[in-house]
């Protein structure tokens, strides 16, 4: 997840990030400046799985023979999405080229306290949390397969020349940041994707759908993760 500026004026607390163990044994960050956990209470692991490796890469890929592909996440927060779909791409020898966009960046030894080492391949695991802080100046190579830029940095002011066959938005709830839904963070994020790209989000709402079709997008409701009954998938045109 990212939160921005605006909503932490907004929620002044000195109580620090905590720990939650969610339904499937898996464990989130609760952050109290924003009132939310930056995963599903429902289980964060399966939330990850379903929505962004499932619904998203893997769904780009099906219909593809590849050995490469690229992937922009909002909200990279306790890095369990990227590290979920950097174990796949291990595991099935493509190239990953990931960056994840963080205004407010995890420490790194709350990155390792998360416990996601035993989800996914040991050596990369350890590489992750070893050059963590690294990837928060420049992309570095974790292993023969992935390269990870952490971007630190306000949505908003991300800028880059790359474009993307996936991109995850992972953003904190409208109802807590409404900023990152806003047509200007939709617009500004949906230009980085690549013609026939695949946008995914654990949300839907008919704001975002409105902002998506207005762009071009085919729009797809997909069953959602446990607890929702539907989440957003959409397609950029391929003209």
């Amino acid at each position: 997840m990212i939160y921005e500026t605006s909503t932490m004026n907004k929620r002044m607390t000195n109580e620090p990030l905590n720990f939650v163990t969610t339904a499937d044994g898996s464990k989130t960050i609760y952050n109290p400046q924003v009132g939310e956990n930056y995963h599903s209470r429902n289980g964060a692991l399966q939330e990850s799985e379903h929505v962004f490796l499932n619904s998203g890469l893997k769904h780009f890929l099906a219909d593809k023979t590849v050995n490469e592909v690229s992937v922009l996440e909002v909200g990279f927060g306790t890095g369990l999405n990227f590290l979920l779909t950097a174990n796949y791409c291990t595991g099935h020898n493509i190239k990953l080229n990931y960056i994840g966009i963080e205004a407010y960046p995890l420490e790194q030894d709350m990155i390792a306290q998360t416990g996601y080492g035993q989800y996914i391949n040991d050596a990369l695991w350890q590489s992750f949390v070893s050059q963590y802080g690294q990837s928060l100046l420049g992309a570095v190579q974790l292993n023969a397969e992935v390269q990870l830029h952490t971007a630190h940095s306000p949505l908003t002011d991300f800028d880059t020349t790359q474009q993307f066959d996936v991109i995850y938005f992972d953003a904190f709830a409208s109802a807590n940041q409404p900023e990152m839904w806003s047509e200007e963070a939709i617009h500004h994020t949906a230009q980085y994707l690549k013609p026939g790209g695949v946008f995914v989000t654990y949300a839907i709402t008919g704001n975002l759908k409105r902002q998506l079709k207005a762009l071009g997008f085919k729009i797809e409701k997909a069953p959602g993760a446990a607890g929702k009954r539907e989440m957003l998938r959409a397609t950029k045109p391929a003209n």
